[in-house]
C-alpha cells in the first residue's frame, strides 16, 4: 500500500534550504554552475517529459535525469535510498507530497508563482505546491439521468430512487476521511453508514467506473472530472456534478528536496512548472491545471467555482485506519 510505505519512514532531517524566493537572475547564474537537474515523479510520462523537454529549451545548460515510476516504487525508491545517505533527487512530484513534507523530506521555497494558487492547492510552509488535481465528483449517464434528476449534493443520494444504482471504488478511503476532516467524524460516518443502505456496486479504479456509467452499467458513480470530460469530447453520454460540498481533491504536487545537490537548478525548475506556460500545457494534455489563472478546457471545470477540499496530509498519514472503517461500514 502506498502510504504505507511512508509510514515506515523515520524523521530524516538534515539542514533545511533556502527558504526564500530569490531573484531569477541569481537562479540562472547558480544552474549555470550546476548544470544539473534530477527529477524523481510519479507523473505519466507523457506529461513528464514534455514539461521538462520545455524546461530544457529555455535553459539548455541544464542536463536533466528524468526518473520516472509508479507512486507505491517511487516512495519505496526515496525510502531505500536515503536510509543509505544517498539523497539523489532534487525535486519530487508525487501524490504523497504532503506526507513527503510532513517527513521532512521537503525544504521550505516559496516560488513567486505560488501566488497564482489557492492556499488549498498549497502547503502554508511553502514545502510544496499542486501541480494538477484530480477532483473526485459525482457522475451521471445522460440517457439514464437527466441533469434535472441527478442529485446535487451529498444528501440527495439517499433518496431510494438511487438504490442499487450508484457505483463506487472500493478503496475510496482517503474521500471518506475528507469528509471525516469536513462534516466531523461522528457525521461522515452516520453518512456512509445511510449510504451502505443504498446497496452500492463496487469496482476498482475510477477510470473503470468512468467507462462503466458511460456504458449504461449504472446511472451513477464516483470519477475524476478530466476523465469524464474526455469521454464527452468523444461523444459519450456522460456528464457531472460541480455543486457537491466538499468535492474531495488529490493533488500531483512539488517539492524541492533538503538536500538537493543542485538547488539552484531545482528553484529553476519549480518556479517553471509552477509558471502559467507549464501549467498551459498540462490544461492542453487535459489534465487540471492547480495554477487559478489559467484558463480552464470547460467552463464547469473553473476550480474558482468549486467547493475543493484536499485531501489533508493527517488523513494520508493515517490511511491505514480510515480503510478498516471504510470497510466495515460497507462490509467489504
Amino acid at each position: 500500500m502506498l502510504l504505507s510505505l511512508i509510514l515506515v519512514f523515520s524523521g530524516f532531517g538534515g539542514d533545511i534550504g533556502w527558504g526564500q524566493t530569490e531573484h531569477a537572475s541569481k537562479l540562472v547564474e547558480g544552474a549555470k554552475k550546476e548544470g544539473k537537474l534530477v527529477w524523481y515523479t510519479s507523473m505519466a510520462i507523457d506529461t513528464s517529459k514534455p514539461i521538462l523537454d520545455e524546461f530544457l529549451k529555455e535553459y539548455p545548460f541544464v542536463k536533466a535525469d528524468l526518473v520516472r515510476a509508479g507512486e507505491e516504487q517511487l516512495l519505496s525508491r526515496i525510502m531505500t535510498e536515503t536510509r543509505a545517505g544517498r539523497w539523489l533527487f532534487d525535486v519530487v512530484s508525487t501524490s504523497a507530497v504532503q506526507v513527503l513534507a510532513l517527513r521532512n523530506f521537503l525544504s521550505p521555497y516559496a516560488s513567486v508563482e505560488t501566488r497564482a494558487y489557492s492556499d488549498e492547492l498549497k502547503d502554508s510552509k511553502n514545502r510544496w505546491t499542486a501541480i494538477y488535481n484530480n477532483n473526485l465528483i459525482l457522475t451521471y449517464n445522460t440517457k439514464m439521468v437527466s441533469a434535472k434528476e441527478a442529485p446535487r449534493d451529498y444528501g440527495d443520494l439517499l433518496d431510494a430512487k438511487w438504490k442499487g444504482k450508484i457505483l463506487m471504488d472500493s478503496t475510496d478511503y482517503d474521500w471518506y476521511g475528507t469528509l471525516a476532516s469536513f462534516w466531523g467524524k461522528e457525521t461522515a460516518r452516520r453518512y456512509l453508514e445511510r449510504l451502505a443502505q443504498q446497496n452500492p456496486a463496487w469496482r476498482r479504479g475510477h477510470g473503470l467506473l468512468a467507462q462503466l456509467v458511460g456504458a449504461g452499467e449504472a446511472p451513477l458513480g464516483w470519477a475524476y472530472s478530466f476523465r469524464v470530460e474526455r469521454m464527452k469530447k468523444e461523444g459519450a453520454p456522460i456528464d457531472w456534478v460541480e455543486s457537491f460540498n466538499p468535492i474531495v481533491t488529490t493533488i500531483n504536487g512539488i517539492g524541492l528536496s533538503v538536500k538537493a545537490s543542485n538547488p539552484n537548478t531545482s528553484r529553476l525548475f519549480i518556479d517553471f512548472i509552477l509558471s502559467k506556460k507549464a501549467q498551459e500545457m498540462i490544461r492542453d494534455m487535459r489534465r487540471i491545471p492547480a495554477r487559478s489563472d489559467v484558463k480552464p478546457l470547460a467552463p464547469k471545470m473553473d476550480q474558482s467555482k468549486l467547493r475543493l477540499k484536499l485531501v489533508p496530509g493527517e488523513v494520508s498519514v493515517n490511511i491505514d485506519q480510515y480503510a478498516e472503517e471504510f470497510r466495515k461500514i460497507f462490509g467489504l
